[in-house]
């Protein structure tokens, strides 16, 4: 059993027998714009009043927004993710707090835990992709679909059930092998889906974006745990993620492969960036922005009014991301100064 397998089965066994997770009611509705809940401009983490976790950008209509999970885990919890925030920007200094945009039990048959998530703007709706706990009748984490006509939500059910449940996965290694979606459209207008841990699977979505079009399949990737992020630069697929190699440490870092076409063959290029300050989990989220490319991630390094960062009390941050000619990534270090470094040549 994998190192994450292990503690992530240590902690939800913690957390039932020491009835620790009960999810708090998050506030209704969109909160009120405050600039004060923002980022403090430039600097990481790029969210300071609340821990936030698993970044998932999207560029809209020149704005990036970013979703990210509210992290709210108290003593003795290994996670307590309560609701799914957004936050937007048109220079990347300047952050928006648009508030909650969604919560696990908006999707009826879901029990508890925004995990990660990723939005797609398609025929001019927005399909959020995310990860929760299923309720009894298909116990593990599912992958649920809600869509908005704003990217700023809120967002509902898109299909009344998972789009993928534990039981459609049976030959996984566990209950919580399907979470983390990442979707991409493709220059035919196909969607895909990339999802796992331990084991990455792929499918594509149909046209009406709430169910499979074929069969789930699975792919070999050196190291990955989970997290998965696709996208495409030039010619070039790209397919990020959050893995351990137990040679050289048992925490997460953040790895990525290539391919010329969005189902493989996958090429193993490395690592973008080491273990996260405090924290054995690292998510990646990668976007280009006017012109710019950037790597959103999150460790546990920041404390808020005397709470300290834990693994469930995360902080998103974010770095400039760079390429070299022959299409790879540069690797990426983790800074306290983010976005104000000047960028390189």
């Amino acid at each position: 059993m994998k190192t994450f397998q292990k503690l992530a089965l240590m902690g939800l066994l913690g957390g039932m027998l020491t009835g620790c997770c009960t999810t708090p009611a998050p506030p209704a509705g969109l909160a009120e714009v405050s600039p004060a809940a923002a980022a403090v401009p430039g600097t990481n983490p790029l969210v300071r009043d609340k821990f936030t976790a698993d970044p998932a950008p999207l560029v809209h209509d020149g704005r990036l927004y970013l979703y990210v999970g509210h992290d709210e885990a108290g003593e003795g919890e290994m996670f307590n993710i309560t609701e799914w925030l957004v936050y937007s920007t048109e220079d990347m200094t300047n952050w928006t707090d648009h508030g909650p945009v969604m919560k696990p039990t908006d999707f009826a048959w879901a029990s508890k835990d925004a995990w990660a998530s990723e939005v797609i703007e398609k025929d001019g709706r927005f399909w959020f992709y995310t990860t929760v706990e299923h309720d009894d009748t298909d116990h593990g984490k599912s992958i649920g679909v809600a869509v908005s006509d704003s990217p700023l939500g809120p967002f509902v059910d898109a299909r009344g059930s998972a789009l993928v449940k534990n039981s459609d996965t049976p030959d996984g290694p566990h209950w919580w092998d399907d979470i983390d979606p990442t979707a991409f459209e493709d220059e035919d207008g196909t969607v895909w889906l990339y999802w796992g841990n331990s084991v990455l699977y792929y499918a594509p979505l149909a046209p009406d974006m709430i169910s499979l079009a074929d069969d789930i399949r699975s792919v070999p990737m050196e190291h990955f745990v989970e997290g998965p992020w696709l996208f495409k630069r030039g010619d070039l697929y790209y397919l990020a993620y959050a893995g351990i190699d137990e040679t050289e440490h048992k925490w997460e870092q953040i790895y990525y492969a290539t391919a010329p076409g969005v189902t493989g063959p996958w090429t193993f290029r490395g690592k973008i960036m080491g273990i996260a300050a405090n924290s054995f989990t690292i998510h990646p989220g990668i976007v280009e922005y006017k012109g710019d490319w950037y790597l959103f991630y999150h460790n546990a390094a920041h404390n808020i009014d005397g709470v300290p960062g834990a693994l469930g009390r995360r902080s998103v941050r974010a770095e400039h991301l760079y390429f070299n000619e022959d299409g790879t990534i540069r690797p990426v270090e983790a800074t306290t100064e983010g976005l104000t470094l000047p960028r390189q040549d």
